[in-house]
């Protein structure tokens, strides 16, 4: 058996046609975000299919910036979000509610749990949240309606970017990765012609087992599923756990709160104690930090 990447986001291109491809593996960069709160193992092979997704979008991009992938919803798993930036950087959150189903999300193995939709309940949503460093922030929304994140996805590109893609996510806990094809808006070949090289692609991506995905490497699974086509491979790209927090920032979103709540704070607790979500970094501020903060954002504002 081949040894499979880690940590890497590859583009490849069928010569001759429309269609281009991603092929991903997350591996210590996974383990490193599940290693900042203690998930069960259904949401951690969530977590893993979201970043694996969210990678595969941002090699979409055409230029800097991050992308995330948020699914909210009313059920047991109250939010899960993944981002992936321009850098190859990645961070990954869930949340739940203390409710019978998500105890017994303690006991259940990936595989036996409820999936996507399940476990977001009623009115589930996902959202795509595009943010470029120079730009207005877009932001696509759709109902959640598989318990699938591959096919919620591939439902969002049809709505929202009107662009046939296939996606195909698996994670297990220890690795993620993913696959992903896509038509391109050019025209090379004859509309026949596309459609029907679309489908063979997607019949052959269709044939690759959850295990092969994971436990493969991306040249192996490659010439597996397509060696009777011509590819052109791109450089593979670096994948790696990264938190956007900073002090600064932190200190800037505790002045957006106002005045009054901040002297609430102050009036519990001197210093403020504040935790990233995602890093789980610990930030400590005095009142004059504070309030030199809320001074700064106030003056900007005028």
């Amino acid at each position: 058996m081949s040894t499979p990447d880690r940590d890497q986001r590859q583009r490849f291109l069928f010569e001759h046609s429309d269609i281009r491809g991603e092929i991903l593996s997350l591996e210590s960069s996974y383990q490193t975000t599940l290693s900042k709160a203690n998930y069960p193992p259904a949401i951690a092979r969530l977590l893993g299919e979201f970043l694996a997704g969210a990678c595969l979008l941002s090699g979409t991009l055409k230029f800097e910036g991050s992308i995330s992938l948020q699914a909210s919803g009313r059920g047991s798993l109250r939010l899960i979000m993944a981002e992936c930036s321009h850098h190859q950087n990645i961070r990954a959150i869930a949340q739940t509610r203390p409710d019978p189903l998500a105890t017994s999300l303690d006991e259940a193995n990936a595989e036996e749990a409820p999936g996507l939709k399940t476990l977001l309940g009623a009115n589930a949503t996902l959202a795509v949240t595009i943010n470029p460093e120079r730009g207005e922030r877009y932001q696509g929304i759709i109902p959640i309606e598989s318990d699938s994140l591959s096919q919620c996805l591939e439902s969002y590109f049809r709505q929202s970017e009107q662009l046939a893609t296939g996606i195909w996510l698996s994670a297990n806990g220890q690795r993620a990765a993913g696959l992903l094809i896509q038509a391109l808006p050019e025209g090379v070949q004859s509309t026949d012609a596309r459609e029907e090289h679309w489908r063979h692609l997607c019949h052959l991506a269709s044939t690759l087992s959850a295990q092969e995905q994971l436990e493969l490497s991306h040249n192996t699974i490659l010439h597996r599923l397509f060696h009777e086509q011509s590819l052109r491979l791109f450089t593979p790209a670096e994948m790696s756990f990264s938190c956007t927090c900073s002090s600064a920032r932190t200190l800037e979103a505790l002045a957006s709160f106002g005045k009054e709540e901040l002297q609430a704070m102050l009036a519990e607790t001197n210093p403020v104690e504040v935790t990233c979500q995602f890093c789980h970094h610990h930030y400590h501020f005095t009142r004059a930090d504070i309030e030199s903060a809320f001074k700064s954002t106030t003056a900007t504002m005028h």
